[in-house]
């Protein structure tokens, strides 16, 4: 008997209109796309660590570095070491990195505003900064990196103090936008509402993730208005769940 089919997924809903007080945005994998460059990375430094790089590459997106060092080296688990290796990225190979579709008009368009939004990474400072300049994005006014949390994502505190740092105290209506399961995890265990963007994992993590939203990329984000009463967002051709 042959197997049957299985339908292909529907990224078709129609547009909904949803208001939030603030917008955190993951950065790789959601603002750009640096896989390939950070496989290179990985490769060279695992050669260093005597470390297969698969064997890191399997679980280090969405990671901290320092959290992956801990695991093969204490003695480069350290800021400095991980700020200056990290830093090196967007500069030798800074050519391997693309914007992820729709993300610099949603950036700069909460810059125009002057809505409140913030970028929420596991990469470092050095990391963060050194892509927005070799890729000439917005400089986003309110950055929490991987230096700031004692613990990672799927730790939720990134994404807490993230929503301090915008000044919006105990509010829940805030939108979480990741392409990571950790991420995403951590966005939801903050209590916020999640769009899952499918740029580096497959559909299955994602939705097992528990993204409210599942879409391709940020073109299914359009800001309608921004009031004091928050930003209104357009969410269209999500994954039918």
């Amino acid at each position: 008997m042959g197997s049957v089919a299985l339908p292909e997924p529907s990224f078709s809903t129609a547009p909904q209109v949803h208001s939030f007080r603030g917008l955190l945005f993951d950065f790789d994998g959601t603002i750009i796309e640096s896989t390939d460059a950070i496989v290179k990375h990985w490769h060279k430094l695992a050669k260093e660590l005597g470390v297969d790089p698969n064997v890191i590459l399997a679980t280090s997106h969405g990671r901290r570095s320092i959290d992956v060092l801990k695991l093969y080296d204490e003695k480069k688990a350290n800021w400095e070491y991980i700020s200056h290796m990290e830093g090196l990225i967007p500069k030798d190979f800074g050519q391997d990195a693309v914007e992820v579709p729709g993300a610099r008009g949603l950036l700069s368009t909460l810059d125009l505003w002057g809505a409140p939004w913030a970028i929420v990474t596991s990469g470092t400072r050095a990391l963060a900064n050194g892509w927005i300049q070799v890729m000439g994005l917005v400089q986003p006014k309110h950055m929490v990196v991987a230096e700031d949390v004692e613990n990672g994502k799927p730790d939720p505190s990134c994404y807490l103090l993230g929503r301090e740092r915008l000044g919006l105290g105990d509010e829940q209506r805030l939108l979480v936008v990741e392409d990571a399961p950790s991420g995403i995890r951590a966005g939801k265990a903050a209590g916020f509402k999640v769009v899952g963007l499918l740029t580096t994992h497959h559909l299955d993590q994602v939705r097992d993730a528990g993204a409210d939203w599942i879409v391709r990329d940020l073109r299914s984000l359009t800001l309608k208005r921004y009031t004091n009463g928050g930003i209104d967002v357009e969410i269209r051709d999500a994954l039918i769940l």
